[in-house]
């Protein structure tokens, strides 16, 4: 190897049962992974040493490399948190952490800069410097999985909104008469349209006394059944899954419908463990964009995948060191 000293960031992912970090390098690439559990549950303290095990694994990995020049540490956490200042509020998942001072905690222990911002943003960052939406000057991500998590970018910095809280695209409600979303509100595309809700309308369908293979899956126990099973359904050509995955589609063209009309970005960016799913279906929501959005052009519009796909989090934590993102 040689002895070149490289820049690297360290991204940290941190999720209620986990925590991930990776050196990344200044084109993206992610070249260590680490990780560990996650205490959520128990005191701030050993919520951080969590954090701190996998930072220390990155920077073992980093001297272990010769790669000395530690550029920053970028932090993914589940919202609500405060980015410009690195405190995380009081999330559902991290019971540990109520007005945690985490990036200044961090900061504290490497003397190096600290960034923390909420999963969606920092993968939708990583996504416009080096992933589908690099080369736009806008762009709108979103990440489907258990929830739906989006990011809005401009010129490659994130749209934070006045106090850090904007983006929250998966909680736009297109149904206000809809089934009640985890946050409260009713009808949000994210308890339409992300993996539980694709796998409680499956359920519904067996439940009605279809047959189908789902059930077989489950063990002829249709509430067993889960939006990866679905998947496996779709791909063994199941009629109830293909309709599921078809209303499915509608209703997330209509949500793309209303972000084209809104915010007309020049690049839409999907992923997400459910988005391996729909990939086969990014030109049918495309196409069916003229029914929801007033946009003459809005087909003109690429609905991508993204390039991250696990390591998003990590790629977003170190894409938060980048420069100046706010």
């Amino acid at each position: 190897m040689s002895n070149t000293r490289k820049d690297l960031a360290i991204g940290v992912d941190i999720g209620g049962t986990k925590v991930a970090a990776g050196l990344v390098d200044p084109n993206g690439e992610i070249l260590t992974h680490h990780r560990n559990p996650m205490v959520a549950d128990a005191s701030a303290a050993s919520g951080l040493e969590s954090v701190t095990q996998a930072i220390e694994a990155a920077r073992l990995q980093a001297n272990q490399m010769g790669a000395h020049n530690l550029t920053g540490i970028g932090i993914c956490a589940p919202g609500p948190l405060d980015p410009s200042t690195g405190v995380v509020l009081n999330p559902p998942n991290l019971p540990c952490w109520r007005n945690f001072p985490l990036a200044a905690e961090v900061a504290r222990l490497y003397r190096i800069p600290v960034q923390v911002d909420n999963d969606a943003n920092a993968a939708g960052l990583a996504e416009a410097l080096w992933g589908a939406a690099r080369g736009y000057r806008s762009a709108f991500y979103a990440t489907l999985g258990t929830g739906i998590g989006t990011a809005i970018l401009f010129d490659g910095k994130i749209y934070h909104g006045r106090t850090g809280a904007a983006g929250e695209g998966g909680h736009m409600s297109i149904d206000y008469q809809g089934p009640r979303c985890a946050c409260g509100k009713l009808g949000c595309i994210e308890a339409l349209a992300a993996g539980p809700a694709i796998a409680r309308r499956a359920r519904a369908k067996l439940e009605s006394g279809r047959t189908s293979s789902l059930l077989e899956m489950a063990g002829g126990r249709p509430e067993e059944v889960t939006g990866e099973m679905v998947g496996r359904g779709l791909n063994a050509g199941d009629p109830v899954a293909r309709e599921v995955i078809t209303e499915t589609v509608e209703l997330l063209a209509c949500w793309f419908g209303n972000i084209v009309d809104l915010l007309e970005p020049e690049v839409m960016v999907v992923g997400g463990g459910v988005s391996a799913m729909l990939k086969p279906y990014f030109g049918e929501i495309r196409d069916r964009l003229p029914a929801w959005s007033i946009n003459q052009r809005c087909r003109e519009i690429p609905l991508l995948p993204a390039r991250y796909g696990e390591d998003s989090g990590i790629a977003g934590g170190a894409a938060l060191c980048s420069g100046d993102h706010h």
